[in-house]
């Protein structure tokens, strides 16, 4: 009987030792999928910005799928002058986005589904409050803060890429 209670005893107690080990290496493990930054693949396409200064170009990221949308720049610590995220949705509708886990200030382009941009409106860095245009949205493009003003993005500017102009085929 006492080589029972020992063999139990020893088997409670490596038991124990293995459930410790589990969660000590859970709670050690950074939560890689939820504080790691989304990097899509570049557009092979330039976004052009039509202004009054002339031309711009953009290598951008194309989020059309409800997760790369709801990830977008989180997490993202550096993003180039002439990069940045085009948020394209399947219809024109009313559209908010926030800034909780996006330590870049941001410029949020709202554009309408003819490549015009509705209304521009700043991102601050972790903010959890909604920035909405006034309209309903097709497309908001994410640039680096200060990018619009320095290229010339404006209301009423056009916004050339495939992604828009297949949209005008099927403004929703």
């Amino acid at each position: 009987m006492t080589r029972r209670k020992s063999l139990l005893a020893g088997m409670t107690g490596a038991a124990w030792l293995a459930a410790a080990v589990f969660v000590v290496s859970l709670s050690s493990t950074p939560p890689v999928l939820a504080q790691q930054a989304m990097a899509l693949p570049a557009d092979p396409e330039p976004l052009v910005a039509v202004t009054a200064k002339g031309e711009v170009s953009f290598r951008i990221e194309v989020a059309d799928e409800p997760g790369e949308r709801a990830m977008g720049l989180m997490h993202r610590k550096d993003l180039a002058d002439d990069q940045g995220m085009l948020f394209v949705f399947e219809q024109t509708q009313p559209v908010g986005f926030w800034m909780k886990n996006t330590p870049l200030p941001l410029d949020l382009v709202f554009v309408g589904p003819d490549g015009k941009v509705l209304d521009i409106q700043q991102g601050t860095p972790f903010s959890e409050a909604v920035i909405a245009p006034d309209e309903p949205a097709r497309f908001v493009l994410e640039l680096k803060a200060g990018t619009a003003a320095r290229t010339g993005i404006a209301d009423g500017i056009v916004l050339k890429h495939r992604a828009i102009t297949a949209a005008a085929g099927n403004p929703g």
